[in-house]
Order: structure tokens, then C-alpha cells, then sequence
């Protein structure tokens, strides 16, 4: 099989043919997923060496565990759930604690009626359409999914950069389909006022109090 023919293969095709020996097959695969990987594991680690060394823990953890992979969730989604387990493992591995489970990260009390309203609300100078193709608000989407907390900008990652359903993400978090709106809300809002505080304009500013929740 050439890389041509590889490349053109679903990953239907290419799991099975890689469970079966076909190491080829599941080079294909790597090639096909190493870049989303990388840029998943750097923006949850912010760090080169790191996002390197975490995508390839998970092609190396994928193709060790690839007989156990039985087709009930998409190939990306399995690889995506354990790219992200290896960066976890790695921040904690930072920060001195002791490995938990995404499940057991789950907060029973994450719920709609805990979501707190923006402080800074202001209009836009220019519509989000004007902005969304320069650097510069790239570049400050980046520095505010930093200041982010780490749980919301997970499920804002999956869901709104990586394209995933809430159903996926979900999967590849361990959390409920709830849990992962109620998160993804927190990260949407937290987001909205860090940019809006470097895009908006001060003229058109709503005190906190004289907004809706």
C-alpha cells in the first residue's frame, strides 16, 4: 500500500488494516491526525516541547492500544480523548498532584443557575465578521484562552475548535452532555468579556448591574 492509496482510505479502512499488522496503515493514521493532535496539546499546554512530547505519547499510546479499539466512538474521538488524558497527566505532572480521572474532575454542583454574568459589557468597535480574519484577534483569542480555567477551555476546545458534537466531547471528557454545556457557557462568556475588554469600546460600556443575567 503507498501513501497516495493510504491517504485516500477512510480510518474505518485503515484501523482495521493497522490492527491486522498493516504498520503502514496506522502510518497513514499518524500522518493524518499529528498536526490536530500537536495543536490540541499546545493550546492546553502552552508549550512546544511539551504539545511534541504529549501527541506523541498518544500515537505511541494509540498504536500500543489499538487492539482494544472497537470502533464504538470515531477513531479521532479515541485518539483525541487520549491526547487529552497525556496533557492532563503532564499539567499535573507540573504542578506536584496526584493523577485523577477526567470523571472524577466532574463538579456535581456545575450547573446553569452557577454561571455568573460578565462584568465588562460593552459593543464591539467592529462586528465580529470584520475581525475574525486578523492576526491580532487570533492572536488575543489565544492569550485569553490562557487565562481560562482549565476545564472550561478543554470543552471550549473540543466543541468549538476541534468541531466536536457535545455528544463527543462529552465522551472524550468523561462528563455529561450537561456538564459539557454548562462548561462550555462558562468558557464562551469568559471569553466574550476577556476579548471584549481589548476590542470593545469603553464609549458604549454597560455597568453589571444594569444588565440581565
Amino acid at each position: 500500500m503507498t501513501t497516495e492509496t493510504a491517504a485516500a482510505l477512510p480510518d474505518a479502512t485503515l484501523v482495521k488494516q493497522a490492527q491486522a499488522g498493516n504498520l503502514a496503515a496506522f502510518e497513514a493514521l499518524a500522518v493524518r491526525y499529528e498536526q490536530r493532535l500537536y495543536s490540541l496539546a499546545w493550546r492546553i499546554l502552552r508549550h512546544e516541547q511539551d504539545a511534541e512530547d504529549v501527541t506523541q505519547q498518544a500515537l505511541l499510546s494509540a498504536m500500543e492500544n489499538l487492539q482494544g479499539f472497537r470502533g464504538e466512538s470515531s477513531f479521532s474521538t479515541w485518539l483525541l480523548r487520549i491526547a487529552v488524558h497525556a496533557a492532563l497527566k503532564l499539567i499535573r505532572k507540573r504542578k506536584g498532584l496526584h493523577m485523577v480521572s477526567l470523571e472524577e474532575a466532574t463538579e456535581a454542583r456545575d450547573g446553569f443557575e452557577t454561571v455568573p454574568h460578565p462584568e465588562y459589557i460593552a459593543d464591539w468597535r467592529q462586528s465580529p465578521e470584520e475581525m475574525a480574519g486578523r492576526n491580532e484577534v487570533r492572536r488575543l483569542l489565544d492569550q485569553a484562552l490562557a487565562q481560562v480555567d482549565e476545564k472550561h477551555r478543554m470543552v471550549f476546545l473540543l466543541r468549538d475548535v476541534e468541531g466536536l458534537s457535545i455528544a463527543e466531547t462529552a465522551e472524550v471528557l468523561g462528563l455529561t452532555p450537561a456538564n459539557v454545556k454548562v462548561r462550555l457557557l462558562r468558557a464562551r462568556l469568559q471569553l466574550r468579556e476577556l476579548l471584549t475588554r481589548e476590542l470593545g469600546d469603553p464609549a458604549r460600556r454597560v455597568p453589571p448591574k444594569q444588565h440581565p443575567h
